[in-house]
């Protein structure tokens, strides 16, 4: 027997050797491809502004994988075979500017196109807004009322360049309100019947506790991020005086409850004290605009720690055009901005800043310019960090509805990759933002870069 297995067991070697290449074959045919490694950019000698910080750091290196920040300093050493090198020249490295009050369906196309024009074309209109704004640093926005579902999903699936949006779907508004468009002769409204705004996802009229909570619960069925609800009296609106308040303190409840089931919560238009009170006691996190504030009310939004999205109107050059019907209205509340923005200050209230711009593709281009304007009661590098980390706070009030999982606004190790490069120092000279065209080197967006004016490749 062994004579028998001397003899057969080289045979069989042979046989197994000369199967082994078939069954690696098989097996590597089993086995799931190999993942390519993330791609990989380096922007070496910068100096950054992180999002907080009263000044720049010293030059640096920052290095980006995939789309995080994965290391700054002397860490920051590619592990790839190939990167994408980008010679700062000293510029500056910052976060990507957030913009916490826009309306992209309506941004650019005056009023009248708004509410009586063809849905495909307010759509192509906002797809070419939404590209524009990314192209001038806005890498990310909180929009607070249109139908912009539609456009974001287009925008994640990579169909256009464009800025994160943080989806509020219809504002919610009281008939009469903030948020009625309705012409005369479509009230009163036949039951069952909705109007142009309403069929298009503009807006959602609803008058009891148990109609708000519907309409504030269908947005959230849709994707909305936060609900906007109308607590005041607007300028834009035809029906309502600046002064009036809007809903009860019952039905603003039902919207705040209805988001806060949903993890969320509820931010309004007003601009008078009562309107802001009357939303606070119903549980607010939000109050946008806010420019006839008083003290009292501004020291009890600081002790509740109330956000305040506020906004630089002022009746200058950039005001938004309204008709001559509304320009009292206008004029009554830019007069307020000056003292809205001291009692921000006084009382350290949590303020995110926004544009809000409205029916004008001349004043939207202008975004950076706004933003600059804060100069007037904040430092340089105050005013950044309301654009960067600080605006970005108030996205990640959203809680688990937000769309979008990771840090933005700041420069730092594990942040998402949002992020400028400016051929300056902002700090020293705020209007840079003024000019993206000129001022914006290398514009990245969740570490794909959309602008580049100096890279190499590796």
């Amino acid at each position: 027997m062994d004579r028998a297995f001397r003899l057969f067991f080289p045979r069989m070697l042979v046989a197994m050797l000369a199967f082994l290449p078939v069954l690696a074959g098989r097996a590597a045919e089993s086995l799931p491809p190999a993942t390519p490694p993330a791609p990989e950019v380096l922007f070496r000698d910068v100096r950054v502004f992180d999002g907080r910080s009263t000044a720049l750091s010293g030059p640096t290196t920052v290095l980006i994988r995939g789309n995080l920040i994965a290391a700054i300093g002397a860490g920051a050493i590619p592990a790839g075979p190939a990167v994408t090198i980008i010679d700062g020249g000293g510029r500056t490295l910052m976060p990507g500017l957030i913009d916490a009050h826009t309306h992209l369906m309506f941004a650019t196309l005056p009023q009248v196109a708004v509410l009586t024009g063809d849905v495909g074309f307010l759509n192509v209109a906002a797809v070419k807004a939404a590209n524009e704004m990314l192209m001038r640093g806005f890498t990310s926005a909180r929009d607070v009322g249109g139908p912009v579902f539609g456009l974001k999903r287009g925008i994640d699936m990579g169909l256009v360049p464009s800025p994160r949006i943080w989806p509020a779907g219809a504002f919610v508004s009281q008939s009469g309100g903030h948020g009625d468009f309705r012409l005369p002769n479509e009230m009163p409204a036949r039951p069952g019947d909705y109007s142009f705004s309403e069929r298009t996802g503009a807006a959602a009229i609803a008058d009891s506790p148990d109609a708000v909570r519907q309409r504030v619960r269908e947005q959230l069925a849709l994707g909305a991020s936060q609900i906007k609800v109308m607590a005041g009296g607007g300028v834009a609106s035809s029906y309502d005086p600046l002064d009036v308040t809007q809903y009860t303190l019952a039905e603003m409840r039902a919207a705040v409850e209805a988001a806060e089931n949903w993890g969320t919560y509820v931010t309004v238009h007003a601009y008078t004290p009562r309107a802001m009170r009357q939303a606070i006691d119903a549980g607010v996190k939000c109050i946008d605009h806010g420019q006839l504030m008083d003290d009292a009310t501004a020291r009890l939004m600081a002790e509740k720690g109330i956000w305040w999205s506020l906004q630089p109107f002022l009746d200058d050059e950039d005001a938004i055009p309204v008709p001559e019907s509304s320009r009292a209205k206008q004029l009554e509340m830019s007069n307020g901005t000056d003292n809205a923005y001291q009692l921000a200050r006084k009382y350290k209230i949590k303020t995110a800043w926004g544009t809000d711009t409205l029916f004008d593709a001349a004043l939207a281009v202008k975004q950076g310019k706004q933003l600059a304007k804060l100069v007037r009661w904040y430092t340089p590098a105050q005013v950044l960090k309301m654009a960067t980390a600080d605006n970005a706070e108030l996205l990640a009030l959203s809680g688990q509805r937000s769309p979008y999982a990771g840090r933005l606004g700041v420069v730092e190790e594990g942040a998402l990759a949002d992020l400028l490069l400016v051929d300056g120092d902002p700090i020293a000279n705020i209007n840079l933002i003024a000019d993206p065209a000129k001022n914006f080197i290398v514009i990245m967006k969740d570490g794909k870069v959309y602008k580049d004016s100096v890279s190499t490749k590796l």
